[in-house]
């Protein structure tokens, strides 16, 4: 019956002390109502009068304040209503209906601010979290500072169970909880030199950092300032609703009026206030969609506010950036190629060495490939980085240097290095040249991986309602394509600069609602310009989330599909618990104008109608169908073990594309006899185990056996290519016949085709199914 707590919100420094007011406005007045009952029972009619008369001033004193409050705001109230219910119960002698229409007065308060709070939870829990002191090492010591005194190079310690003030990056291994950030509960294990964000927990024993920020621009604090986003804007639907809310209020008067007029009975016009009810318009509408960005923020999606949500919910266009936001976003080693007889294991160590010193995102690549593999590493010496060139210095004895071709090998261009180009520029993959006491050594192949759980994504949206997706992006066609083909979206647009990214967007946008989804400061003007900008945020609040509307906090974008589907349920039962309010409201005002109910009996009945619309609006806090799924503890567990069991036999994989590529006539074929090894006694038996273990997981958790049918059918294709290798090599025995060559080859090279397939089949159907946590896509092949 009331607008409740609005004129408390907009107060910030009343808001605790209407934490105490408002049970305590309740308390007072369902105890005089029950001690005016009590007092009527023992026959002490004129003391239950009194209370009940108490109890009535008590709600007008109430409502008062609220209306004088909406006018001196010049804001329309509907809390009219309640105010001439209240002075009406008095007017006509009915002082117990004005004692039941105050104790529902109170209590419809009550419920909100408590289904508010209920829906503002993961919100409120966020920003409480925001760190404020950080412990800063100095030659005397460590000294507790406020975290607003920390700068960008400071030396500071992170005890066990303290929150990582600032971002940073890591001086030496740690043990971190991210799960306020990506909502993964498992502790994950980060090494010395990766990127540390503030907000996420340290779980094991004390790790030092630097820090590479201030608190402010820090990753927590811009959350902090996302959730005050999202605290103070009003969706579209919820205006709305307030606008019909107050015209309810010329109707509820005019229909009390006609009641009086016909019957001359002025109890009736009384009972049809007492009943009238906007609150499933000011109650239903919002508390539904706060209970969706409520839920969306324990999906790891911060959405900036309920017209955000509603624009969400409205989408049909999805423009997506590639780097970053369908590909990982970081470079990884994909391959290694070595010249004559150099090992590529050493010169991946060598090469990680060196890289320690430098901060180029190339070499974090490579260092964090050798770390991936266990390597032992050296603190190189006489290090010089050359801009342009690369680097080079002294490991171990060696003379090592990585860079550009034209440095690395004089300028040469034999063979091996046109071969390296080709298959870079073919795979749009970046090339480290190496050389070992001034000898070239190899090339490191490094690649932006697609994300594997990208087309899955991609397929969620379209059934989630988003009927037109286009790639933008500032790269190269040819990857651009590639790109767009395996995720399934309809247009790609390549080569474009932020200008042309934004003229896209407008173009889409004059046709259907849009959606923009990126992660670099070249796509802020497009998520700004974009009806809905979503930014992925897992490395940081940059300006891209600054300019969006979404954030996703995870590094996972099939968080975005979870967001769809929880805005438009979010609206959709918004919508229901209106209607079904409202109706029941009118039926209810229907009612008591042709005297079917009292003024007492129809406090009771908006009261219960009022908790009726806060019930279905909290249903958007309810879990329900959502595209990610939640592997059980022990499937979990036995999809980490078969996880790491596949990145361990990728490099059988690559092995066998090299062994292929090198294969002669002079009758050596020993690569290709240890490789056959290799195939039966490692990667057979994984692919087996898969079979086994991995397949039934993936079929009881997407909905049955076809959806593994391909996978398994592509199982035993590889074990039948592996059994005819070993024919062909039985077969061939120490032949160097041309053809014997020919055919081998052919058979390694349509293995290796199979293989690559099968694995990008693994990682999306199944592996994807993993938290990003514990599925680290970034281990090298």
């Amino acid at each position: 019956m009331s607008e409740g707590v609005g004129w408390w919100r907009s107060h910030p420094g009343m808001r605790r002390l209407a934490d105490v007011a408002i049970p305590l406005l309740f308390a007072v007045s369902t105890l005089l109502l029950l001690a005016g009952v009590a007092a009527a029972a023992a026959g002490a009619r004129s003391v239950a009068v009194g209370l009940w008369v108490s109890a009535t001033l008590l709600g007008m004193a109430y409502s008062t304040v609220t209306l004088v409050d909406a006018v001196r705001h010049r804001r329309p109230s509907v809390d009219v209503i309640a105010w001439l219910a209240l002075v009406g119960a008095l007017a006509v002698g009915e002082p117990l209906a004005g004692a039941v229409i105050a104790v529902m007065l109170a209590s419809g308060v009550l419920l909100e601010t408590r289904a508010e709070a209920r829906a503002r939870r993961e919100l409120s829990l966020l920003a409480a979290r925001a760190p404020r002191v950080a412990r800063r090492l100095t030659p005397s010591g460590v000294d507790e500072v406020p975290v607003d005194e920390v700068v960008a190079g400071d030396a500071l310690i992170v005890g066990s169970g303290e929150i990582v003030p600032v971002d940073g990056r890591l001086l030496g291994p740690a043990v971190l909880d991210e799960s306020a950030l990506t909502g993964e509960a498992r502790p994950v294990e980060r090494r010395a030199g990766e990127d540390v964000r503030s907000g996420v927990v340290n779980a094991g024993s004390p790790a030092q950092m630097r820090a590479t920020a201030t608190a402010g621009e820090s990753t927590y604090a811009g959350l902090v300032r996302l959730v005050e986003h999202a605290r103070a804007d009003n969706a579209p639907f919820v205006r709305v609703a307030d606008r019909f809310a107050v015209a309810f209020v010329p109707l509820t008067l005019a229909l009390a009026g006609v009641a009086w007029a016909l019957t001359g009975d002025a109890v009736r016009a009384v009972a049809v206030l007492v009943v009238a009810t906007p609150c499933p318009l000011l109650l239903a509408a919002p508390i539904a969609i706060m209970s969706g960005l409520s839920r969306a923020a324990r999906a790891s999606v911060v959405i900036k506010g309920g017209s955000a949500l509603e624009r969400l919910a409205a989408g049909r266009v999805l423009l997506f950036d590639k780097t970053g936001t369908l590909t990982r976003g970081r470079p990884t080693v994909a391959d290694i190629i070595t010249t004559g007889s150099a090992d590529a294991t050493e010169l991946l160590r060598l090469a990680a060495s060196l890289d320690q010193t430098s901060a180029h995102v190339l070499a974090s690549a490579i260092v964090t490939a050798a770390a991936a593999r266990d390597l032992p590493l050296t603190m190189p010496t006489q290090v010089v980085e050359r801009h342009g060139y690369g680097v080079e210095g002294v490991v171990d004895g060696h003379r090592v240097r990585l860079g550009k071709a034209t440095w690395v090998v004089d300028g040469q261009a034999p063979a091996w290095v046109r071969h390296a180009r080709r298959r870079a520029a073919m795979d749009g993959s970046l090339t480290v040249f190496a050389s070992v006491d001034d000898i070239p050594a190899g090339v490191l192949l490094l690649e932006d991986p697609l994300r594997p759980e990208a087309p899955r994504m991609v397929r969620a949206l379209r059934a989630a309602g988003i009927n037109r997706m286009v790639l933008l992006t500032g790269d190269r066609a040819d990857v651009a394509q590639m790109v767009g083909r395996i995720v399934g979206v309809d247009a790609v647009h390549a080569e474009r600069d932020p200008a042309g990214k934004l003229a896209i967007v407008r173009a889409e946008q004059a046709n259907q609602p849009t959606v923009m989804v990126g992660d670099g400061i070249n796509d802020a003007p497009a998520l700004a310009a974009a009806d809905v900008g979503v930014a992925l945020a897992a490395r940081g609040v940059t300006a891209s989330a600054e300019a969006a509307d979404i954030v996703l906090t995870a590094d996972r974008i099939d968080a975005l599909a979870d967001a769809i589907i929880i805005a438009r349920r979010a609206r959709r039962i918004a919508l229901q618990a209106v209607v079904v309010g409202m109706g029941l409201s009118l039926i209810g005002m229907a009612a008591a104008a042709v005297g079917l109910l009292t003024p007492a009996v129809g406090a009771l009945t908006q009261e219960a109608i009022d908790i009726v619309a806060i019930a279905l609006a909290l249903r958007a806090l309810l879990p329900a169908r959502t595209h990610t799924v939640v592997l059980p503890p022990g499937d979990l567990v036995t999809a980490r073990r078969l996880f790491a069991q596949h990145h361990a036999v990728r490099p059988i994989v690559e092995q066998v594309r090299t062994v292929a590529a090198t294969l002669t006539t002079d009758g050596d074929l020993a690569p290709a006899r240890s490789l056959q090894d290799r195939l039966e006694s490692d990667l057979l038996a994984h692919e087996r185990a898969d079979e086994a273990e991995l397949l039934p997981i993936v079929a009881r958790t997407l909905g049955g056996p076809e959806t593994v049918g391909a996978i398994s059918r592509t199982h035993a294709e590889i074990e039948h290519q592996i059994t005819r290798l070993r024919y062909v090599l039985d077969e061939i025995g120490d032949s160097s016949d041309p053809e014997d060559v020919v055919e081998l080859r052919g058979l390694l090279y349509g293995l290796y085709a199979i293989l690559r397939l099968h694995n990008a089949q693994e990682e999306e159907t199944a592996f994807s199914l993993m938290p990003a946590a514990a599925a680290r896509y970034d281990v090298p092949g």
